[in-house]
């Protein structure tokens, strides 16, 4: 698959690193990605969910690496894209905000267990 707007990953292939640059954010057309804090798994995720939506919002570094469980093909959001649809589609902007929610909720739940 060669096109700027999707990536295909091999099983195992880093999306992304802890630091890296957030520049895109990216949704899954198919196959599972790990999104891990260190060694620890704190999410896998699989079609039609995203992630890597928080660097691109406040344009920090990574705080998380995304690795390809499986083979994957990847839709990239870049900034324009991703300003695009929120314009173009409410929707989208508050599926983000309620993903982005969920999340603070379960890293505050683990983080209370601790």
């Amino acid at each position: 698959m060669s096109s700027d707007k999707f990536k295909s990953f091999k099983a195992g292939e880093t999306i992304f690193k802890k630091g890296d640059p957030g520049d895109a954010m990216f949704l899954i057309k198919s196959g599972q990605v790990e999104i891990l804090v260190g060694d620890k798994l704190v999410e896998l995720l699989g079609p039609e969910e995203f992630f890597g939506e928080m660097a691109l919002i406040d344009h920090q570094p990574r705080s998380a690496n995304a690795v390809a469980q499986s083979d994957c093909e990847i839709e990239v959001i870049a900034d324009k894209q991703f300003l695009f649809r929120v314009q173009e589609m409410p929707y989208f902007a508050l599926k983000v905000m309620k993903v982005m929610a969920q999340r603070l909720r379960q890293t505050t739940a683990r983080t209370m267990e601790g």
